[in-house]
Parts: C-alpha cells; sequence; structure tokens
C-alpha cells in the first residue's frame, strides 16, 4: 500500500514531510522515505494552538474534501484556542504513541486517555497510533470513531505503520501489539517473532521519541519484550521502560478483598514479583488490609500459599475459558492505573507494582532483566523501588523460580540483545493462557 497523508488540518512539519491526498485517491504515487522502511501513513489532527482555513468570503459555499480544496467541513474556518478561556489554562500538549491501536485492548484505553480520563481535564494529548498492513482499514475506523466522540482534549489523531515516523516525538508510548501465540507455536518462537518487533519498536524510540519518553510495554511476553526493547533505545533511560504487571495486581488485590470480605479499596502494598507469567508471586507477606498485615486478616496460610496464588496466576485461563477470549478492558483498565502510578504521588506507606529494569535493585535479584517489583512515585513518570519490604524463606523460593524463567528467557534472546548467540532452554511451559 503506497504512503500517503491525510490532514484534516496540516501542521508545518506535516506538510514538509508529506502531501495530502484527498480520500477518493487511493493510490498515489510513492513518497520519499524517512526510514529504511516506508510504510502508509495518515495524520488527521486538530492544531494544539491556532488552526488556519482559507479565507472564506460571505456567501461563498464551503468546499469539501470532495471539491478542489483540501479543507473539510468545520476545518475549513479559523480559530484561536488561546482565545477561549478554557483552553488557555491548558497545559501543553502531549504525545501518546499506542502499538497494536485497532485491537481489542486499544479500543477501550484510546477513549479514556482521549476523554481526559487518565493524565487530568486539563491535559490536551496527541494521539499517533500504530498497527500493520493487515489492520490499517481497521485503523482508519479507529481513527473515525475517535473524530465523532468530539473529545476537546484530543487535539491530534495520527495514523500508521512505521515506528519511526509514529514515534515521532512521542513522550509516551504504549506497546499494545504482538503477535498472539498459534497452536502448536514454541514459546521460544514466540520470544524470536515478538523479539524482533520490539527490537525494531525500540530502534525506532532511539531514534525519533523525545529522550524521557516513558514505555509501558503490554505485547507478551512482556517482560523479556522490554527488555529488548530497552536494549535497542540506549539513548533513552533504562529506568523509563515497565511491562505491564498492574493487571496482576489488580486481580490479586480482588482475591485478597473478596476472602477477607471487604471492598478492595481496602487493600494496599500488594506486589506481583518477577515475570507476567505463572511463575509470577502475589506477595500476601507484604500486602495489606485495612492497614494490617494480611496474613493477620486472612489466617488460613494453606489458602494465602495455594488458592490464593493459583488463582492469581491463572486468572486469565480462566476469563478465556468463560467468555472465549483473553481480557481487553481490565487490561486497558490496569494500563490506566499503571501510568496513574507514575504521575501522581503515591500514597504515604503504600505501593505499586511494575517490572522494571533490576540493574541497582536492593532484593538480591539478578541484574539486567525486567523483573517486577514494588515501586513508588512521585507523580513526576519516575519511580524508586520501595526499600521497607521483608522476604522470607518461602517468597524468596518463589522468586527464585520466576528469576530463572527471565534469566532463561533472556539467553533466548540474546541475539536481539546484543549479547551474542541465543541458547533457548526454557525450564517449562509457563506463558499464560491468554498467550496460547
Amino acid at each position: 500500500m503506497a504512503s500517503y497523508t491525510k490532514s484534516l488540518v496540516p501542521s508545518s512539519s506535516s506538510l514538509s514531510r508529506r502531501p495530502w491526498f484527498p480520500p477518493h485517491i487511493r493510490h498515489p504515487p510513492p513518497l520519499p522515505r524517512r526510514s529504511p522502511t516506508s510504510y502508509p501513513s495518515i495524520s488527521c489532527s486538530i492544531a494544539t494552538s491556532k488552526v488556519q482555513g482559507p479565507i472564506v468570503e460571505r456567501g461563498e459555499e464551503v468546499k469539501s474534501k470532495n471539491d478542489e480544496d483540501n479543507c473539510y467541513g468545520v476545518f475549513c474556518l479559523t480559530y484561536d484556542l488561546e482565545a477561549e478561556e478554557e483552553t488557555r489554562t491548558w497545559k501543553k500538549l502531549i504525545n501518546i504513541a499506542v502499538s497494536g491501536a485497532a485491537g481489542m485492548i486499544s479500543n477501550h484505553l484510546l477513549f479514556k486517555l482521549a476523554s481526559g480520563e487518565v493524565f487530568g481535564p486539563d491535559q490536551p494529548i496527541a494521539l499517533k497510533l500504530l498497527g500493520s498492513e493487515r489492520s490499517f482499514q481497521a485503523l482508519e475506523g479507529v481513527a473515525m470513531e475517535l473524530e465523532d466522540s468530539l473529545f476537546p482534549l484530543l487535539r491530534e489523531v495520527s495514523i500508521g505503520i512505521d515506528p519511526y515516523e509514529v514515534f515521532q516525538d512521542v513522550e509516551w508510548a504504549l506497546l499494545i501489539g504482538a503477535k498472539p501465540r498459534g497452536p502448536g507455536m514454541e514459546r521460544a518462537d514466540l520470544l524470536d517473532i515478538n523479539g524482533k518487533i520490539f527490537a525494531e519498536q525500540g530502534k525506532a524510540l532511539n531514534a525519533v521519541a523525545s529522550r524521557n519518553v516513558k514505555v509501558i510495554v503490554v505485547g507478551n511476553p512482556c517482560n523479556t519484550n522490554t527488555l529488548i526493547c530497552l536494549k535497542n533505545a540506549p539513548n533513552i533511560p533504562a529506568k523509563n521502560f515497565h511491562a505491564l504487571t498492574r493487571l496482576d495486581e489488580n486481580r490479586a488485590k480482588c482475591q485478597l478483598a473478596l476472602k477477607a470480605g471487604v471492598f478492595y479499596d481496602k487493600v494496599s502494598n500488594m506486589t506481583i514479583w518477577g515475570n507476567h507469567s505463572t511463575t509470577q508471586v502475589p506477595d500476601f507477606l507484604n500486602a495489606r488490609i485495612d492497614g494490617l498485615p494480611v496474613k493477620d486478616v486472612i489466617r488460613d496460610r494453606k489458602w494465602l500459599e495455594e488458592d490464593f496464588t493459583q488463582k492469581v496466576q491463572k486468572r486469565g485461563g480462566a476469563l478465556i475459558q468463560k467468555c472465549g477470549r483473553s481480557s481487553a478492558a481490565s487490561t486497558a483498565v490496569s494500563i490506566v492505573d499503571a501510568i496513574r502510578s507514575l504521575t501522581t504521588p503515591t500514597p504515604e506507606g503504600d505501593w505499586f507494582s511494575s517490572a522494571v529494569y533490576t540493574n541497582g535493585n536492593t532484593y538480591g535479584i539478578a541484574e539486567d532483566i525486567v523483573f517486577s517489583m514494588p515501586c513508588r512515585s512521585k507523580g513526576n513518570g519516575d519511580y524508586e523501588l520501595v526499600k521497607d519490604v521483608i522476604i522470607d524463606d518461602y517468597l524468596r523460593q518463589r522468586i527464585t523460580k520466576t528469576e530463572a524463567e527471565l534469566l532463561a528467557e533472556k539467553r533466548c534472546v540474546a541475539h536481539l540483545i546484543g549479547q551474542g548467540s541465543s541458547v533457548c532452554e526454557l525450564p517449562g511451559d509457563t506463558t499464560l493462557p491468554g498467550e496460547k
């Protein structure tokens, strides 16, 4: 499919890169490439400050895109955001990239982002949506729905399949898209296939994203995909990369609340240790219910070690058995929670779970992997690891098991992270059921 741009209100930068083609021209001539590979890109945007359309004399009919002019309806008019009291007090626009943007998770997430639910009611955003050639038509449909929703804070929407274009100047990158595991596919094959995707996306982020971009990887196996991504983006701090384990944390809180007979807002200090797989360790030792240690509220140690742990580890599979699909809405909610945990100060004494780079950790966990650990944030997008946690023999044994799995995954993708030839000997098939 040939490259082209459709811009409702083109910015000067977009005009310098590629021209606009009317929608009825579906196959315009090829354009010069910006990156090693050329992909189609569509940009639909409302400018961040002033929107200048053609001067229309009184009585003159405004032309549509089907006419010779390139403007369309209201986008032919001129208005100034700075003249409006509400928009004058808004924060500076931020650029947010979402990969796998035509998928089910994104279908829930994008509208939360656009509504102001995630970054706040005074934070305008630009959404940069990354898809594939196969999903491109669906991606256009997503952009159409975003247009029709009339979100005031959504100032720009652009879509494409070239990460070097979509990731330009982004300050947040939510990497959701990944190949699902098919029937008969070995986990090593899945690591290699998706690893190549995240290696390329890491290179693109390194080349064109903001130097302080925050990256949240959702596509599985997300811990090792995050490691691959950060290793291919050496100019971006490794601390800026996260693998999503917030859904696991939320599931663990729910199970503890159910057992204790309280609402789940009473559960705090919940940690998921390790890999986003069935070796993950939901930590009841350090968690609290209504301010009290879990083990003092739920005195059934056997339930905590067995039933609770297994329910959290296998919750995704249980959901698939019930409704025939993997979680989408709850995953989108957990992405929102993960972003909020980084952009709002952590309540005093509490923490949240995120899989982050292990270098410098004080828990005795191997360095140079991405491992879920307890974190706190001051709300500035950064985080620090929690120091005041207890690790007993039971917890250490299980942390060691999930650590071994991640080290084995790392050896499988050595060729993608600049560490020589890969040797793939995984300790067991522990990929979550939703990935098969």
